[in-house]
């Protein structure tokens, strides 16, 4: 299976301390291997020996336990700690090496799959799924064997007690094996629909938890529980048929267990009553089956625990596979510095194969330092033609280039690192103010961060905090105001101090305080920088360089503000528009 064979993978640097923990489990299973000979030799040689005295018989049968006793109290204690440390040590680095992989991938992921997907079914991959599959470790490379070998150990000394009642013993393991064919198929099918069901909980659970203030807001609180109570019900009868099948199995597995020894009790007290089989060896052989039955059950229960890590290991791999949108060219190279100037040429762009163009034939030239804002009505493509420049996404055709280099001839880790960007719902980590701030450079000074801080006008209610800047924020910022999270988000980016500034819609939805102190950190943030600016309210970019007016996916009009408002066109009924809904426009 190429799954199978992928994880194997991840487990080939612990394959030395696989084999060690295969070793010391087979000493650890192998000690009450000795159990029924020992049952056997006191049954048969003292309490059956006519030729012993009964001070003789004691004094053996003493002996003979003293020395198990070491064996079982003073060996196998250390024996079991080695095996059961060593085998969590190797599933768990396991699982660690993955969860990093998984994290590396997530984070180059487009931003076009995270549209499509559920941010829960995402995690339920990541912590769920490879968690089960620990159990191929635990299990698969390591039980399986050491139940095997018992099994193989215990079948050499009952051949040597009596080949006959072996060959009865072993009679009903083909019956096992068609069985375990036929009905494990089909429940590593049921696994991965339930383990996708469960996903689909998750992700549905993880979404209404963020969006729980809406809920409220709405008092959908019935409907959410419909919603709910579907995707938990689909989970319900995934789990259940899952269930009903694997009981099924173990009824039948079980049961061919079970025969199995009785089979041997009743052939093994014949033998004893007619053809003079020892009591001893009887008794011992009995045990043996025992020995024998309980493995084969662990694997029974182990061939449904390795179904469902494999079906865990599937969705785990489905998921690696996920495509990048964004690929470096082999050998392409690192943008260490650059001046800042901006081209689009002939730039048209969709979402979707087959979808119509949300961007047609954009050119523009952007010389450093120069501000330009995109404007038009919701859906026109001001947000698109921003997200093609940190290559957010690639053009579908034409070029983007930045200081006349095809950003798709360089690292786009390299492009963006040269890029600061300032959105309307900035996102905040749960942690301190500073840790946020530190984002635009994990490497920053104390000093750098406070100054950065009061650039961005954040400083004076920092301090105001209880905390200070250790304050934390809560998931997404809840803890703060929306004026308060733009500072800081302005400020992480006044850190970063970065050549090409994106601004979009930064100061939309603030109260009037907010937007003067943001506007203020904002015109000071782009000074001598390339600075795209999206926005909606026309009265906060008219200081721009140049206005782009965006209609359909296309550049209809550009010019300065005067000149736009001289031309009479898009641009300027737009404005009209602006000033008669809102009185505080003043005409510049």
């Amino acid at each position: 299976m190429d799954s199978i064979k992928r994880y194997l993978g991840f487990v080939k640097p612990y394959k030395g301390r696989i084999l060690l923990t295969i070793l010391i489990g087979i000493v650890k299973f192998g000690i009450p291997l000795l159990m029924p000979l020992l049952i056997r030799h006191i049954i048969d040689n003292i309490i059956g020996a006519d030729d012993l005295t009964q001070t003789e018989q004691l004094q053996e049968l003493f002996l003979l336990i003293g020395f198990a006793f070491v064996i079982f109290a003073v060996l196998r204690p250390p024996v079991e700690y080695l095996r059961q440390y060593l085998a969590q040590w190797v599933g768990n680095r396991v699982l660690y090496d993955i969860r990093e992989k998984l994290f590396g991938h997530i984070q180059k992921l487009s931003l076009r799959y995270y549209s499509q997907s559920k941010t829960g079914e995402v995690i339920s991959r990541v912590i769920h799924d490879v968690e089960q599959t620990k159990n191929f470790v635990m299990t698969g490379l390591m039980n399986v064997w050491l139940d095997m070998t018992t099994i193989l150990i215990a079948l050499v000394i009952m051949i040597n007690m009596d080949l006959c009642l072996t060959i009865i013993a072993v009679a009903l393991f083909p019956l096992y094996a068609v069985s375990v064919k036929i009905f494990y198929g089909r429940l590593r099918r049921l696994t991965r629909e339930r383990s996708q069901a469960l996903a689909q909980v998750q992700g549905h659970l993880h979404e209404r938890v963020q969006g729980i203030s809406v809920t409220r807001s709405f008092a959908l609180e019935d409907y959410e529980q419909d919603q709910f109570d579907h995707h938990n019900k689909n989970f319900l009868n995934r789990a259940l048929d899952h269930t009903e099948w694997n009981a099924r199995t173990f009824a039948v597995m079980n049961t061919i267990t079970d025969l199995g020894p009785l089979l041997v009790i009743g052939f093994a007290g014949y033998f004893t009553i007619s053809a003079g089989l020892s009591i001893g060896t009887m008794v011992a052989f009995v045990n043996y089956m025992e020995r024998v039955y309980a493995p084969l059950r662990r694997l029974m229960n182990s061939s449904t625990t390795l179904v469902q890590s494999i079906a865990s290991m599937d969705r785990v791999y489905e998921f690696i596979d996920e495509d990048y949108d964004i690929k470096d060219k082999e050998n392409s190279l690192w943008l260490d510095k650059i001046d800042g100037s901006v081209s689009f040429r002939d730039v048209s762009f969709r979402y979707e194969e087959g979808e119509e163009m949300v961007l047609q034939n954009i050119n523009l030239d952007v010389k450093q330092g120069e501000t330009i804002a995109l404007v038009g009505m919701s859906g026109g493509g001001k947000s698109t033609i921003i997200s093609l420049i940190p290559r957010f996404y690639d053009v579908t055709s034409g070029s983007i280039e930045i200081d006349g280099t095809d950003i798709r001839d360089v690292q786009a880790r390299s492009i963006r690192d040269k890029i600061g960007m300032v959105l309307q719902d900035n996102i905040l980590f749960s942690e301190s103010i500073a840790m946020n701030i530190r984002m635009g450079n994990p490497d920053a000074t104390d000093e750098e961060v406070i100054a950065a801080a009061k650039a961005a006008n954040a400083h004076s209610f920092i301090s105001e905090l209880p905390k200070g800047y250790d304050t934390m924020v809560g998931e997404r910022g809840v803890k703060l105001s929306g004026g308060q999270k733009q500072r800081i988000a302005i400020a992480r980016v006044f850190l970063k101090n970065p050549p090409i500034l994106i601004l979009d819609e930064a100061t939309s939805a603030l109260d009037l305080e907010s937007e003067h102190l943001i506007q203020e950190a904002l015109e000071k943030l782009a000074s001598n920088r390339t600075t795209f600016i999206v926005a909606h309210r026309l009265s906060t970019i008219t200081h721009a360089d140049r206005i782009i007016l965006i209609e359909n996916g296309r550049l209809v009009e550009q010019g300065t503000h005067k000149e736009l408002m001289q031309q009479k066109g898009g641009y300027y009924h737009l404005y009209q528009v602006q000033k008669l809904d809102d009185p505080t426009i003043i005409e510049k």
